[in-house]
């Protein structure tokens, strides 16, 4: 199936660049985290920008959507997450997002005791675990006695937007029916969200940035779809795939100064494939 670019003004915060676009805006994020952890939060500040100067995060590293600590240090990285395919593998997923931010707090030469308290959280318009629940909130616990807590600060939230549950706030169910159908209650948060996705189309900047963002998605695609087809001929459709997605990747590596991993992402790269198209990265 040819890749399609979605429409610029058909974008809601479910698409990856406008999530993106509308955290930018700093009350907006510590809004969402206050929501998502049922708890105010005096002040966040952005890491992003920092993160993506180290030379040496790019051999393993992925780009973090949004990245952001509050006062007491506590970091957090948050996540739309709306394919629900079983080669996402979502559980790892967060598990190396994880290992991501810890190895890049050790980077800075830091001690493992410096390890601060990180929260992943992933905003899915499904429900990864069938429960029905709204919030998954994990945490390291023995599995002799769930009391004993490892207390080592890792903790990863998967949130279901379609959760039927209850026992969240009125302010993170808005959030959740926004996110799910573009539902405008009278919740403040999220018409200021709303209001934020208009602005963010009406931004010509944007609008551009966007479209070269998902040219450059289309063209790396249909590259790695060429390049597989000659490959192919030559030695073997398996192998000739293999190298057309690596040369997709390296483009899109080139192109938009990312990560082997967060190119085979974009690039839908199946999983098992993904190891032999990292040995030719």
């Amino acid at each position: 199936m040819p890749y399609t670019i979605k429409a610029w003004e058909d974008l809601t915060i479910q698409d990856d660049f406008m999530f993106k676009a509308v955290m930018k805006d700093k009350q907006l994020c510590k809004g969402v985290l206050e929501a998502i952890l049922d708890q105010p939060i005096s002040d966040i500040r952005y890491l992003t920008e920092e993160l993506s100067l180290k030379a040496g995060y790019t051999s393993r590293g992925v780009r973090l959507d949004v990245y952001v600590e509050d006062e007491a240090h506590t970091i957090y990285d948050v996540e739309m997450q709306v394919r629900n395919e079983a080669e996402d593998a979502l559980p790892q997923r967060l598990r190396y997002y994880q290992s991501q931010i810890d190895a890049e707090i050790l980077a800075q030469g830091r001690d493992f005791a410096d390890l601060r308290q990180t929260l992943v959280i992933f905003i899915c318009p499904f429900d990864p675990f069938g429960r029905g629940w709204h919030l998954y909130w994990f945490e390291n616990t023995c599995k002799c006695d769930a009391e004993l807590r490892l207390e080592d600060g890792a903790i990863k939230v998967v949130l279901n937007t379609h959760g039927t549950g209850e026992g969240i706030s009125l302010q993170l169910q808005a959030f959740m029916d926004y996110v799910n159908s573009g539902i405008i209650s009278a919740n403040p948060l999220v018409q200021a969200l709303d209001e934020r996705v208009h602005a963010v189309k009406r931004d010509e900047y944007e609008r551009v940035s966007y479209m070269t963002y998902e040219l450059h998605l289309r063209d790396a695609r249909k590259a790695g779809r060429e390049e597989g087809r000659i490959e192919g001929r030559e030695e073997g459709l398996v192998e000739g795939e293999t190298k057309g997605k690596a040369e997709a990747a390296r483009s899109l590596m080139e192109t938009l100064n990312c990560t082997k991993e967060k190119a085979m992402e974009l690039l839908k790269i199946p999983a098992e494939l993904q190891p032999k198209v990292l040995a030719l990265l």
